[in-house]
């Protein structure tokens, strides 16, 4: 659950809709690994973000045969975030392509030792960590979609995803802006 109330001050219009809490759900069974590479996990139904007024929700049990995980307070810290460089696209800045192959060739160079790296953090909006050289943020005739939640694994939660994975929750911002929270997507990201 992510209190966006509580994050209100720095998100500014980044979160048009205020839905106050925002529950996330993800399809994580515990399986065989022969059984768990038969599911289909990129199908929709796999993850739910469902918005939630503080004031009217309750918290119940998740009905079996679900995971639940305790309850972990944290707190947000305002930080500066730069896109990675694997979730740019060459036509996001202009560059010389006889200096570089792509976008990301460009700003691999121009960070040089400067890491951003996100990876094994909790993160909300902002831009995700992407360390493992894949996007995480798909694209429509809209724009980039919006990073709702990044989950590293966590080994005092009893929490992972494949060998040191990292589970994104996205959004295309569209349907962020209209509130339609039906749509956001997950994707998890690993070695």
């Amino acid at each position: 659950m992510l209190d966006t109330d509580a994050l209100a001050a720095w998100l500014g219009n980044e979160l048009p809709t205020r839905p106050g809490l925002l529950n996330f759900f993800h399809l994580d069974p515990d399986l065989p690994y022969e059984e768990y590479r038969q599911l289909h996990m990129s199908e929709s139904g796999v993850c739910r973000v469902i918005p939630a007024d503080p004031a009217r929700a309750v918290e119940t049990t998740a009905p079996e045969p679900a995971r639940s995980y305790p309850a972990m307070p944290v707190h947000a810290a305002e930080v500066t975030m730069l896109p990675d460089c694997w979730d740019v696209e060459d036509e996001d800045v202009e560059f010389d392509g006889d200096q570089h192959w792509g976008a990301t060739s460009l700003i691999l160079g121009e960070l040089g030792d400067l890491d951003g790296n996100t990876a094994g953090s909790h993160c909300a909006f902002g831009w995700p960590d992407t360390s493992y050289t894949l996007k995480v943020t798909s694209r429509d005739a809209d724009g980039p979609a919006v990073h709702l939640l990044q989950l590293a694994e966590d080994t005092e939660l009893g929490w992972g995803w494949g060998d040191a994975g990292t589970l994104y929750f996205t959004i295309p911002i569209k349907a962020l802006a209209t509130g339609d929270f039906s749509r956001a997507v997950t994707q998890v990201l690993c070695c």
